[in-house]
């Protein structure tokens, strides 16, 4: 039966790849704005400018200046009230999208500009999200992010944090920021690290460069998911070890074009990659840039990407397949879901 984008945005889901920086509600990121003297930061103080002023996103010609719209966001997220609200809101809206399970992406040393820890940052969206646990029933986990363009020693910092929390509500560990001269090899101690103290591994490769910053990511970083992996189709032999070993993909469409991974949603390889056997999750990357939600992207997987109504619910049901949690709840939930993707 073919679907409609109804039947989508009424199947459980799961989301593995969303960034909360990049998720804000518009009206939020405003109000706190005006509310931090702030707003001067801005080209326009209503909601209806600023949508119009996002807009230009979409024409973003690399990641790197994709990444530079986060300089609207993080400044309003230096406070703990400010990052609690923001986590519970994301997580509110996920819930009301159908989401079932969230994983949440960060980089805690971005909102120590004002004199916040790494440890009361994390402790205020932790909060959050366990107050939309109890408001909405929506699961969620954190996922610390490293960042690429910063010292190995930030890495290491954010890892020694993860770590920290481990079974406290952060469930991995990522890298993320642009490719380009900046290799996931430069981050390997931070990597060992978080190896070691057992937490999941994940890591934007794949993204704005080749199949070998996959490489690195799977065997010097030891990532159990990649972040994108765009390019994997470029290096069959290691398109065909992800099949082999059932590494997962986190797939973010709307971001991949808006930027210029792929020339557009058509010319996406994921519905070939779903072909092959790869493991492959639809993910937002960025509610509020991307200007999207779970279903949205999964619509956009389906009627735009190629991937086929079976190999859809195949495509949602690995959401949960590949999330970061214990086998147990991982079992339970898919006990819970299944039914209600595959009728």
């Amino acid at each position: 039966m073919p679907l409609d984008r109804a039947t989508i945005a009424a199947w459980p889901k799961a989301e593995l790849h969303c960034h909360l920086d990049g998720s804000l509600r518009l009206e939020t990121m405003l109000e706190l704005a005006r509310e931090q003297d702030k707003l001067d930061r801005f080209p326009t103080d209503t909601v209806e400018g600023m949508a119009q002023e996002l807009k230009k996103i979409d024409g973003s010609p690399t990641l790197e200046e994709y990444l530079q719209w986060f300089g609207y966001s993080i400044p309003v997220m230096q406070t703990r009230d400010a990052l609690h609200r923001i986590a519970y809101e994301l997580a509110e809206d996920m819930a009301n999208d159908g989401v079932r399970y969230l994983e949440v992406r960060y980089g805690p040393i971005l909102h120590t500009d004002e004199g916040l820890t790494m440890w009361q940052v994390n402790d205020a969206v932790l909060a959050g999200l366990e107050d939309a646990r109890r408001d909405h029933g929506i699961r969620s986990g954190v996922i610390v992010c490293g960042l690429r363009d910063r010292r190995e020693s930030a890495s290491l910092a954010q890892a020694e944090l993860a770590a920290s929390y481990r079974g406290r509500g952060v469930v991995g560990f990522d890298l993320a920021g642009g490719e380009s001269g900046n290799p996931a090899e430069m981050h390997g101690a931070a990597f060992y690290l978080a190896r070691k103290e057992l937490l999941n591994i994940t890591v934007h490769a794949g993204e704005s460069f080749g199949p070998a910053s996959i490489r690195q990511a799977l065997f010097k970083c030891g990532a159990h998911r990649i972040g994108h992996g765009v390019t994997l189709g470029q290096d069959p032999e290691l398109l065909r070890y992800f099949v082999d070993r059932q590494i997962a993909l986190e797939v973010c469409p709307t971001s991949n074009v808006q930027t210029r991974a792929v020339a557009s949603y058509e010319a996406h390889p994921v519905a070939e990659y779903v072909r092959a056997g790869v493991p492959v999750t639809i993910n937002t990357d960025n509610t509020l840039f991307s200007h999207t939600t779970t279903t949205e992207e999964l619509w956009l997987a389906h009627t735009r990407c190629g991937i086929g109504a079976e190999p859809l619910r195949e495509v949602v049901l690995n959401g949960f397949r590949h999330a970061f949690l214990n086998h147990a709840e991982k079992c339970d939930l898919l006990k819970e879901v299944t039914p209600l993707i595959e009728a």
